[in-house]
């Protein structure tokens, strides 16, 4: 649901013109064939070792907590958002960074 949440956000998170993505430490293969499953017009990558979950503090017995992390321009971290909403994830980044001023 928040794959298609973003996806169904894209006009307003390219108005923003930044960079989106998802990680999962699923597979290639298995993050290519959820993608083309759910529409993804973003990208989606493979975390599958997790080093990019714990370097950001969110692996949990080898799966990555759904946490959105809004990285500034440069590079540092503007805000955590713990609480994703799969539903309404898309217009919630929107609104996030509108407030942080991007």
């Amino acid at each position: 649901m928040e794959c298609k949440s973003l996806r169904d956000s894209v006009e307003d998170l390219e108005a923003l013109d930044l960079a989106y993505f998802m990680i999962s430490t699923d597979t290639i293969t298995d993050n290519t064939e959820f993608a083309e499953e759910n529409g993804a017009n973003f990208p989606i990558l493979s975390d599958r070792g997790g080093a990019t979950a714990g370097a950001y503090g969110v692996l949990n017995r080898g799966f990555a907590r759904r946490v959105t992390f809004y990285i500034a321009p440069d590079g540092s971290i503007a805000h955590i958002d713990k609480s994703v909403s799969v539903r309404t994830a898309g217009v919630d980044i929107v609104r996030r960074l509108t407030s942080l001023g991007y």
